[in-house]
């Protein structure tokens, strides 16, 4: 490689960085919110850039708040155990037993094992159940059903903030505590809304197995790269969004409604994609801002 290349190289990396500096200077000190999961998590190449992007973030002076699930790793060890998983309205059916594995896997295990990745990258990180210091309280959903899956009810904060304060990135399992000592399997879309509006944190992002939201799921061409709350909320009405991206949708309406600047939709299957929504202008998802957000060209991705 000659010398006028290498100097070519090094010369578009400073403009990269010079591009995401008013993201930077505008986004020190405040918290992000992230649901992490899906092909985000399974994928290893993919996953160790998302461990990096979260660092980055943290390094730069952002507060970032990692809220998981764990899905397929609780079927995985159901299967071991030759439990046959059952869900019902997309929510799975959690028995006394099953419980037991959910909250083993996801606060035993995947929740650590995120916490260890993060500092490999250099950050401190802290995995902690919602149990713990009664982070999330929940009740039970509807009728006996679905068994032992809630609601969140309340949100303390005092663990989250204070793990902050001491300069670690916390790590949550969505598990909630409920009367006379109930654990309840919470859903961690659900959980990340719940934890993202008591933080009242800037943005709110959700990790999925899709580019973004999509007029019509099978064309990622339909992408909608930007998108007003109630604008957002009409086209769920109207029909206009279906499927999967119904509950991701509702989810973000519902943020943002109650206090968080901008929401995020975006597809962890792509490398960095945290720090390509976050810190460019363009972005590679769905920014759902609140309805008296600012725009794209006020520096708001």
């Amino acid at each position: 490689m000659s010398p006028e290349h290498k100097m070519r190289e090094s010369i578009d990396k400073a403009k990269i960085l010079v591009e995401a500096l008013p993201y930077i200077q505008e986004f020190n000190g405040t918290t992000v919110v992230i649901k992490y999961g899906g092909s985000a998590m399974a994928d290893g190449p993919v996953r160790d850039t998302v461990m990096q992007d979260i660092a980055l973030m943290k390094f730069v002076g952002i507060n970032p708040v990692v809220v998981h699930g764990g899905g397929p790793q609780i079927d995985q060890m159901l299967a071991r155990l030759g439990v046959e998983p059952e869900f019902h309205g997309g929510l799975r059916v959690t028995d006394a037993a099953t419980m037991e594995i959910v909250e083993m896997v996801l606060s035993g295990k995947v929740g650590k094992d995120i916490a260890a990745r993060l500092q490999e990258q250099g950050v401190r990180a802290a995995a902690v159940s919602g149990r713990d210091g009664g982070l999330l309280r929940a009740k039970r959903v509807g009728d006996h059903s679905l068994g032992l899956v809630g609601q969140i009810t309340g949100v303390d904060t005092a663990l989250i903030s204070s793990l902050i304060q001491h300069d670690f990135v916390p790590v949550i399992s969505s598990i909630a505590a409920g009367a006379n000592g109930t654990t309840y399997n919470i859903n961690a879309d659900h959980a990340a809304v719940a934890v993202a509006v008591a933080l009242a944190a800037e943005k709110l992002v959700f990790m999925t197995d899709v580019p973004g939201i999509l007029r019509d799921p099978a064309d990622p061409a339909s992408l909608i790269s930007e998108v007003k709350a109630g604008e957002l909320g009409a086209l769920v009405k109207s029909g206009d969004i279906t499927g999967g991206m119904i509950p991701k949708a509702e989810c973000a309406v519902e943020a943002t409604r109650a206090g968080v600047r901008n929401v995020h939709i975006l597809d962890g299957r792509v490398e960095h994609c945290l720090l390509l929504e976050i810190f460019t202008r363009v972005g590679i998802g769905t920014m759902v801002q609140a309805d008296a957000g600012h725009s794209k060209d006020e520096v708001s991705r």
